[in-house]
């Protein structure tokens, strides 16, 4: 199948899972429980997992899917997976929860590690941005298709535009921050919920999101994508390339995700 007829088929099934998710958005009662690990779970993340199984599995009848919301395969097993569907049937439950309209939906092709193709949904919005590796990366609203590029720092820039978490900016971060005040001595920030920090980068309207906290590789998959189909990158504090299926758990190192090149010096400045 021509890599841009599955993008547009990926699009169709994140909207019909983002159309499950706001029928439970409109009702009282979410459905909420715990999960082992305290994080809630609702109703709607039940409904838009079953929606994009189902969808994938139709679509790459081949490829193993996995989801937030389904069980972890075996090691062993997932280890050799080349090619497979990596998915966040709702990115920002307790966002969700809090009405907030700060929720997506992310679905991810990863090929040998990388993220090849992206597709971050914010369903109170409708709007979807999507990524195709060598393909380009939009936003999408209303059917038109507007191309993302990251922003590009004028010389002498004084200001940067910094994304932070609404519920994981911490002591740790802010000393990190010292950092990018000596090359830039304003730091506008921008709070947002769920992937909708990275997007912000790949349309250009941020510069830079560092995490130094804990997330999961369903995360940052699809919007990595989009994001680096804009030209933008998103790496280990280290320096290292971000790939994924890597080893046995699906815990993400801290990371750094930035839109201009220039940035990329950013990260040999280490890790908190």
């Amino acid at each position: 199948m021509p890599a841009n007829v599955l993008f547009d088929q990926v699009l169709a099934i994140a909207q019909q899972a983002g159309a499950a998710i706001m029928r439970v958005y409109g009702e009282e009662d979410f459905g909420i429980r715990l999960k082992e690990d305290h994080s809630p779970l609702t109703r709607a993340d039940i409904a838009a997992h079953e929606v994009i199984v189902a969808g994938l599995s139709a679509l790459t009848p081949r490829l193993p899917i996995l989801s937030e919301e389904s069980a972890l395969p075996p090691w062993d097993e997932r280890r050799h997976w080349a090619r497979y569907w990596l998915v966040d049937p709702l990115d920002g439950t307790k966002e969700f929860i809090k009405r907030s309209g700060e929720f997506t939906v992310n679905i991810a092709l990863i090929d040998h590690g990388e993220p090849v193709l992206g597709v971050v949904y914010l369903p109170p919005r409708d709007v979807l941005y999507g990524g195709l590796r060598d393909g380009g990366a939009w936003k999408i609203h209303v059917g038109a298709r507007e191309r993302l590029r990251v922003r590009q720092l004028e010389p002498g820039q004084q200001c940067l535009r910094v994304v932070a978490s609404r519920s994981h900016r911490g002591a740790a971060l802010d000393a990190w921050l010292e950092q990018p005040r000596q090359r830039f001595p304003q730091l506008d920030f921008v709070s947002m919920g769920s992937s909708l920090k990275i997007c912000l980068i790949a349309e250009g309207s941020a510069d830079l999101y560092p995490r130094l906290s804990p997330t999961c590789e369903w995360d940052t998959a699809a919007a990595q994508a989009v994001l680096e189909a804009a030209g933008g990158k998103l790496l280990e504090f280290s320096g290292g390339e971000y790939r994924y299926n890597q080893k046995e758990d699906i815990l993400n190192p801290y990371f750094i995700a930035f839109g201009d090149a220039s940035l990329r010096d950013i990260v040999s400045f280490g890790a908190a």
